[in-house]
């Protein structure tokens, strides 16, 4: 009877398992989060554990931003300030923040007023606010790009994807008007139309400007401006670990000197005469 039990109640542990395999299988393949294509991981510069930036790449891709991004998408907790160093040098960031004119005021005599940029200012935002966004992109709102990489599933891999991923919709598929297809992007329609396009903008540094080369330099900005510390976070890295290691030696040393004494010692058991 022990065994028939056993034999019963494996069974029914087998079928129960299977059961709840199909059904989490036909869950999952309904699901409408499913019906994007799922990027790849590219082999991006930055990737190795002691890797750091393309820092010419992070400055191309400020370009990119500033010529074709930015028509569209703030960055509105990146200040120019902290390209020094990392893109550009401290006069390159002040001629950059001339460049714009910063809302500001009011004056003395309650009137707002613009100025030209400082160090200080952040990215200015291409719109008065998100009415003006959504009244100028067919109700959609172009996202703030500042932690757009951390924001999105894939990083920087989204965002490549993305913006090479525009094609016709395949049979079957349509699309309304307004809406452009890209399937990596959620459901397959996007508002954005596709922006970037070979040659549409010179680099300063005479890199041949194709789309692909582009969208590799924002997307490497992108994740830059979500994580302006990675850079520094390897180095500490690299410098905790040559400390820790030295200091494991070291302790290593000490507790052999201080124990060897100890497990070294014999005990020897004389019974009385």
């Amino acid at each position: 009877m022990a065994a028939t039990r056993k034999a019963v109640l494996a069974a029914m542990g087998v079928l129960g398992g299977g059961a709840a395999g199909v059904a989490y299988a036909l869950n999952e393949s309904v699901k409408a989060s499913e019906l994007e294509l799922h990027t790849s991981h590219f082999p991006w510069p930055h990737d190795g554990i002691f890797s750091s930036f393309d820092h010419a790449s992070i400055r191309r891709g400020y370009e990119v931003y500033k010529n074709v991004c930015a028509a569209c998408h703030s960055m509105k907790y990146i200040a120019f300030r902290n390209l020094i160093g990392v893109s550009h040098t401290e006069a390159e960031a002040k001629e950059e923040a001339l460049g714009v004119q910063i809302p500001d005021g009011p004056d003395d005599e309650g009137h707002m007023f613009e100025r030209p940029g400082k160090l200080s200012d952040y990215f200015p935002n291409p719109y008065v606010n998100d009415e003006a966004a959504r009244a100028a992109n067919n109700g959609a709102l172009p996202p703030d790009l500042s932690y757009i990489t951390s924001a999105r599933h894939g990083g920087e891999d989204y965002i490549f994807s993305l913006l090479t991923g525009y094609c016709d919709p395949p049979a079957g598929v349509s699309v309304r008007e307004g809406l452009y297809y890209n399937p990596y992007f959620v459901g397959g329609a996007i508002g954005m139309a596709q922006a970037l396009y070979n040659e549409v903008l010179e680099y300063s540094d005479g890199t041949p400007a194709t789309s692909s080369q582009m969208a590799k330099d924002v997307a490497t900005f992108l994740k830059w401006a979500s994580e302006p510390e990675h850079d520094e976070r390897k180095k500490m890295a690299l410098k905790s670990m040559m400390m820790f290691s030295l200091l494991f030696v070291i302790s290593y040393y000490i507790k052999r000197h201080k124990w060897t004494v100890l497990k070294s010692r014999k005990f020897a058991f004389k019974p009385p005469q």
